[in-house]
């Protein structure tokens, strides 16, 4: 049995702990410095709380001391501490964060660390990466990867046509940091919130725009061999034109507290929602240019005796198949490792990651197109 450490008591943390605990070969430890988050979840034979304050680094190392490796579904702000922690103790790290930089340390951790670093395990960064690497891998050369993730309301009611399904502290900061992409062959970082499309997905209108973090390391993966790779957050028509005038004309971007207390007091949460993956790859094979696009929606569901939302499902599924994959030596178990390097059968046919076939549309097809 494997000894599993889960950072973190929230939404998240919680449907992780509730999927790892069904399966016989793990036991949970969920810790937070909550008591009241801790009092929540529902402990048994495989799952156990523990109070813990993780910016008490003694503490955070008495804990993971013996386990197999350690989830964080910590806000990103904790993510290095959790990391370095990790290194220390010898044992693996998964986490969710869409962070860039904390992310680039990570990687910088693991160089010199003797276990696994697995991070932005989650949808995107995470699920996104694996679908848009294997449709790459099918073309002889890569013209553009465009990668297009959402989680909205199924019935929105606000002006935002937005409800919380997701950290917000993680929204917040997708919505704020420059973004990377590859444009005319190049690197670059663009602005978040901007270069909004909108399209049609079974008769319904989304926009979509700049968002930090979704691409996680594909950036670096193909750099020198694409010519475009964006990622772009889907939402209903009219969002990004509110959340550019909070952000920018009313300044909240820098008063980010007053902005999550504004958010988080106006919105309600809702477990009726429902994430959109839409990844379109364009490129040669066999001598024509070709195009093949990956379409998946996926809506919340039943986990245990409780109904978990869509958001929630893809994320802990995520993190929950890279783990398994990790205890069943289909992953290295030593140094830094790219979702991108992961097969899509191999994530699909996973227990966990069988999740998202629930909601599977499409996979791998492809038309021929004319080039513009």
């Amino acid at each position: 049995m494997a000894d599993v450490i889960i950072v973190g008591a929230g939404k998240i943390g919680s449907t992780i702990a509730r999927l790892l605990a069904a399966a016989p070969e793990y036991h949970v430890t969920v810790v937070d410095r909550s008591k009241e988050r801790l009092a929540e979840i529902a402990t048994g034979l495989r799952l156990s709380t523990a109070q813990v304050d993780i910016a008490d680094h003694a503490a955070l190392a008495s804990q993971l001391q013996g386990k197999f490796a350690v989830l964080s579904a910590a806000p990103f702000q904790l993510t290095v501490t959790i990391a370095n922690a990790a290194a220390k103790a010898g044992v693996h790290y998964l986490d969710l964060t869409e962070d860039v930089e904390s992310t680039r340390q990570v990687k910088r951790i693991a160089d010199a660390a003797t276990s696994a670093f697995i991070p932005q395990c989650g949808l995107a960064p995470g699920f996104i990466s694996i679908v848009a690497s294997e449709l790459a891998r099918k073309f002889d050369s890569l013209d553009s990867v465009q990668l297009r993730v959402g989680a909205l309301p199924r019935f929105p009611s606000n002006a935002l046509s937005y409800n919380l399904t997701w950290s917000t502290d993680g929204v917040i900061n997708e919505y704020i940091q420059p973004c990377e992409a590859i444009v005319n062959g190049r690197l670059v970082e663009v602005p978040a919130l901007e270069e909004r499309e909108e399209f049609w997905l079974d008769g319904i209108s989304y926009e979509a725009f700049n968002t930090s973090g979704g691409l996680g390391t594909l950036c670096e993966t193909l750099d020198g061999k694409v010519n475009t790779l964006n990622y772009r957050t889907i939402r209903y028509p009219g969002h990004a034109a509110i959340m550019k005038a909070l952000l920018h004309d009313l300044g909240l971007r820098r008063r980010r507290d007053v902005l999550k207390d504004v958010l988080e007091y106006a919105l309600p949460t809702t477990i009726h929602d429902v994430v959109i993956v839409f990844v379109t790859v364009a490129g040669c094979r066999d001598g024509t240019f070709i195009q093949d696009s990956y379409v998946n929606k996926i809506y919340s569901t039943k986990i245990g005796d409780r109904t978990s939302s869509a958001i929630q499902v893809t994320t802990a599924s995520g993190i929950c198949t890279m783990l398994d994959l990790l205890a069943n030596g289909k992953i290295p178990n030593q140094g830094f490792i790219c979702q991108e390097d992961i097969r899509l059968d191999a994530f699909l046919g996973n227990r966990f990651g069988g999740y998202y076939r629930q909601g599977e549309a499409a996979k791998g097809y492809h038309v021929p197109v004319e080039r513009g």
